[in-house]
């Protein structure tokens, strides 16, 4: 599944590929993706550019102004489409004779006439992902650690009598309110790292820490620093990051990177809500019985 490095890199895909590149016509849905909604515009023209948070991106599009038309660009102002990718979703651009079978969305250039159009597609193969025109991020996503690090740890060590956090660590991780963008293969990487037993009781974890002035945070990163270091470690690699087909040429180097994830060296056990957790030693206190 895409996680929050995923959803970043697919930003930084999208805003390559459209710069400087024009938009028309209809955006087009697949017939098959009958759970989503038609997505409809008042533009001649328009551009694209995209911005994500977490596990959640934003698809942008902008009136583009015609010489004769610039109030009718700005009266229309811009058109903002959340996606989220689910188990498999993914943008691709190129020709329209090479669309892929599972494109779902599809955003086409302008083209002259002797010229191939050119489209940019969600693609999602499994058909979990979605998408709605909505002006905001969800209001059940908290702070991007990667990039809102401040606000995310205020966000968590405010929020500790939540009874969310009874729960162990590893399961915990995996609530988008308090740790938006962080999946499988990053809780796992991240408590590893930490070295601490995953069904440990995440509060019992986290009550110690403390909002740190930046000049005074200790020198080995806590659980909380580790969510905002681990993902923009990703970030850097080349390539897409976790892909589950893991058919781009940079996937070798995201392989070397992870240390637990599906590591046959290590332990793994199945959580309380079906997901498999991968560690090291023991389990913790709140591990599954049986």
């Amino acid at each position: 599944m895409p996680e929050g490095p995923e959803l970043h890199k697919a930003a930084l895909l999208v805003n390559t590929m459209c710069k400087g590149r024009v938009f028309t016509g209809k955006i087009k849905k697949s017939a098959a993706n009958y759970k989503n909604p038609e997505v409809e515009h008042n533009y001649k023209e328009y551009t694209i550019r995209a911005e994500s948070r977490g596990k959640e991106m934003a698809v942008i599009l902008s009136g583009y102004p015609l010489a004769n038309d610039k109030k009718r660009a700005k009266k229309n102002g811009d058109l903002r489409i959340l996606f989220r990718f689910g188990m498999s979703g993914r943008f691709q651009f190129g020709p329209v004779d090479e669309m892929h079978k599972h494109a779902h969305l599809n955003f086409y250039t302008k083209t002259e006439k002797k010229d191939k159009g050119l489209v940019l597609s969600f693609v999602d193969v499994r058909r979990f992902g979605g998408w709605q025109v909505k002006d905001t991020w969800s209001e059940d996503r908290g702070p991007d650690p990667m990039f809102e690090y401040q606000a995310f740890r205020e966000n968590v060590l405010n929020n500790l009598d939540s009874s969310v956090f009874n729960k162990p660590l590893c399961e915990v991780l995996h609530n988008q309110r308090y740790f938006n963008g962080i999946g499988n293969y990053l809780r796992a990487e991240i408590i590893f790292r930490s070295g601490i037993p995953p069904f440990t009781c995440a509060r019992d974890v986290l009550e110690s820490l403390q909002v740190y002035p930046e000049e005074k945070k200790p020198c080995t990163p806590d659980l909380l620093e580790l969510c905002h270091l681990v993902p923009r470690e990703v970030v850097n690699l080349p390539g897409v990051g976790y892909e589950p087909s893991g058919s781009y040429s940079g996937y070798s180097r995201f392989q070397e990177w992870l240390q637990c994830y599906y590591n046959t060296d290590l332990n793994n056990l199945v959580d309380h809500d079906g997901r498999t957790m991968w560690f090291k030693g023991k389990p913790g206190p709140l591990a599954p019985k049986g």
